[in-house]
């Protein structure tokens, strides 16, 4: 039983992600590329809590999730290697969005983002079903 739910939870998330991706593209046509980057940051951050369902483990802080992701899925090539750097650099790029008024948001790299969020969407997709 506490699988189901942790499944469910997963899907749950799941459906967050491609919602907070769906949001990040409708901004980024729009050209409002600082709220786009916030938004597939999310897309991110909840592909990756997604997973972390599957096991009896949460984090409060964003930091903690994404280390013991890469620490644990990253590292032991459950997910691509070249996924550890681009997490942390989302991160990053979603701090500086939201919180340096100096920061300077090109459209490039809001496309990269955007590109990261679908890309590990999917893997994580994939991954929920077969585990």
């Amino acid at each position: 039983m506490e699988s189901k739910v942790s499944k469910e939870l997963a899907k749950h998330r799941l459906l967050q992600a491609k919602e907070d991706l769906q949001a990040s593209n409708l901004l980024f046509e729009n050209k409002l590329y600082k709220s786009a980057n916030n938004r597939a940051y999310y897309a991110i951050f909840h592909s990756i809590k997604a997973v972390l369902s599957l096991e009896p483990i949460d984090f409060k802080r964003h930091k903690d999730v994404l280390s013991y992701f890469n620490r644990n899925y990253v590292k032991t090539e459950k997910f691509p290697k070249q996924l550890g750097h681009c997490i942390v650099e989302a991160s990053k790029i979603r701090e500086d969005s939201d919180y340096d008024d100096e920061f300077i948001v090109d459209k490039q790299k809001t496309k990269e983002q955007l590109e990261l969020a679908k890309q590990l969407i999917d893997l994580v997709e994939k991954y929920i079903e077969n585990n």
